[in-house]
């Protein structure tokens, strides 16, 4: 049975994408790819159907890496179809954890910010690249590289 992870950040255009392009990457370097579904979805709506941010796809090509995913936001089935939903920050947090409770019932998915896999960080959130400069994106995906790392381990042992 194949594991399922969904990465969820505001807009879905920079953070989760980016962040789901690395787990994919990185599972297919283990030869893991088989094993999971991964997807990435907002918590607006603003940019549903719409490519990553180019300044972020162009710092994830400069590392090897390829976000092909298509913004979408999240709905109420992602809570009992995925396993696992990582957020970006706090503010993902609160909504994905308000919109879960709209459920009204009982659901499969874990909830927890994706930085809790990091063990090079004391931040516990990963912060929004999209109104700064290109530097704030490729330290974005240092913090998702390194938390990544951590996820895949914790993945491994359980």
């Amino acid at each position: 049975m194949k594991q399922r992870i969904l990465f969820v950040c505001l807009g879905n255009i920079c953070r989760s994408p980016a962040a789901e392009a690395i787990l994919l990457h990185k599972l297919e370097k283990l030869q893991l790819i088989d094993q999971f579904d991964v997807d990435s979805a907002g918590t607006g709506n603003w940019h549903v159907g719409k490519l990553a941010d180019p300044r972020m796809r162009a710092a994830a090509s400069n590392r090897g890496i390829s976000i092909k995913s298509r913004g979408r936001q999240i709905s109420l089935d992602d809570f009992n179809k995925f396993d696992l939903i990582l957020t970006m920050d706090n503010n993902n947090l609160k909504l994905v954890l308000s919109l879960a409770k709209e459920l009204g019932i009982s659901f499969k998915a874990k909830i927890k910010p994706l930085l809790s896999y990091s063990t090079q960080t004391d931040l516990v959130e990963v912060p929004d690249p999209y109104y700064g400069g290109d530097k704030g994106f490729d330290q974005v995906l240092d913090l998702l590289e390194v938390a990544i790392d951590g996820l895949i381990q914790d993945i491994k042992v359980h």
